[in-house]
């Protein structure tokens, strides 16, 4: 086992999520060195902070242990199946001073499907736990849809919208994740057991940053909304109270510059008020079918592209940090990230943290010899650290319903 999943293993066990200082200094002298200077008490202010409680609980072994039994993997950024584009997202936010963004250490998953697939032109569905019967079939008929139009469907496992989401998109044969505010042995909520190891069992994947154990907590429920925003393309919502946590979702998507859709309910519903306020609001775009859905996503998707136009040099995007990063790099020597730092008079720290944006936009590739220039080939052309993830277009109409949600 590679020393940066062992490392990682007891980050995300030692600092109680989102860990914004912790992530940072991750970022900045990587998760080997990061775990090392925890253990030791020699980090900054706020990473031991953070970190002061657990620190000396070491249970790597233990919960790789507990994560076999279950059939579960930790899968990290230095993973190729790591979802990085969309959680760019993540990155961007708490680069921005958004500390409730900062990006997940590691991702605990169930299941065999590839969590970048599972990620790829996802959409969330999320919404009440009391949700009435309107709102599940609603709930169900999209996650249905969407699913069969190969879109993948993210939500959270509770009860009421999120289930009746699950159940649509497994009903049509197609992927879909649930992201947990607990461990994933906690067996919760009991109620959906059965469906999770469904989901696990049948190309989904069930997932958590919580390692296994972690007992569910209403503040990690709260912040794990914030991959179920960062995971998927956009969020529909579709019951939700005035203040809950499909509001805060949606809020989280927003914030992380994702779209999202609301669906309308009868106006004495009290679980549709979330929903009127955010349409009201303009926080929200109102879809009533499948294919409003569908024409949103699309549209991402299309925008997207509008932007990517031809430019006289592939670089003209950069900023100019990334420029001056990029312009160091070699097409046949790597480099460390300190070599690169003293050649472009870029801080390390800036470095580190503009290399992996490089690496998404096809400027640069991280090899056995350090970074370097990557290799010749189709590049996405948005402004490294600045563009949009990326979308499926809508397919075409889908006719077929299924049975209950």
């Amino acid at each position: 086992m590679s020393p940066e999943r062992l490392a990682r293993a007891y980050l995300v066990r030692v600092a109680e999520p989102p860990a914004p200082a912790l992530a940072v200094f991750v970022a900045e002298v990587g998760p080997v060195d990061a775990a090392d200077a925890v253990r030791k008490g020699a980090c900054p202010q706020r990473v031991a902070e953070e970190t002061a409680a657990r620190r000396e609980l070491d249970l790597v072994r233990d919960d790789f242990a507990a994560a076999g039994r279950l059939g579960a993997r930790l899968v990290i950024p230095e993973d190729d199946e790591w979802p990085a584009w969309p959680l760019l997202s993540l990155q961007l936010a708490h680069s921005r001073g958004i500390a409730s963004a900062a990006p997940p250490l590691g991702l605990w998953a169930r299941g065999e499907s590839r969590l970048d697939e599972a990620a790829e032109a996802a959409v969330a569905i999320v919404g009440a736990r009391a949700a009435s019967g309107y709102g599940e079939n609603v709930a169900g008929e999209f996650a249905y849809g969407l699913a069969a139009r190969g879109h993948p469907v993210i939500s959270g496992a509770a009860y009421g919208i999120d289930g009746a989401a699950h159940r649509g998109a497994l009903a049509a044969d197609g992927v879909t994740v649930a992201v947990l505010g607990c461990g994933l042995d906690a067996g919760y909520p009991a109620g959906h057991v059965v469906l999770l190891n469904k989901i696990a069992g049948q190309g989904g994947l069930v997932i958590s940053e919580y390692p296994p154990g972690t007992p569910p907590a209403r503040h990690r429920f709260l912040v794990r909304n914030r991959l179920i925003a960062a995971l998927s393309e956009g969020t529909v919502v579709v019951e939700a109270g005035r203040r809950s946590g499909a509001r805060n979702t949606a809020t989280s998507a927003g914030v992380l510059g994702k779209v999202v859709m609301a669906v309308p309910g009868p106006v004495t519903s009290a679980v549709s008020v979330g929903c009127h306020d955010l349409i009201r609001d303009s926080a929200a775009t109102l879809v009533g079918s499948i294919e409003d859905v569908v024409d949103v996503v699309g549209r991402l998707s299309a925008q997207a592209t509008d932007r990517v136009k031809p430019r006289a040099r592939a670089t003209d995007g950069l900023g100019a940090d990334a420029l001056r990063v990029h312009e160091s790099l070699e097409r046949r020597r790597g480099k460390s990230a300190e070599q690169i730092a003293t050649e472009s008079g870029v801080p390390v720290s800036r470095v580190r943290a503009v290399l992996p944006a490089l690496e998404l936009e096809g400027f640069a590739e991280h090899g056995e010899g350090g970074w370097q220039l990557s290799k010749p080939r189709g590049r996405k052309r948005t402004e490294a650290g600045h563009g949009q993830p990326k979308g499926e277009g809508g397919a075409p109409d889908d006719k077929r319903r299924r049975g209950d949600a």
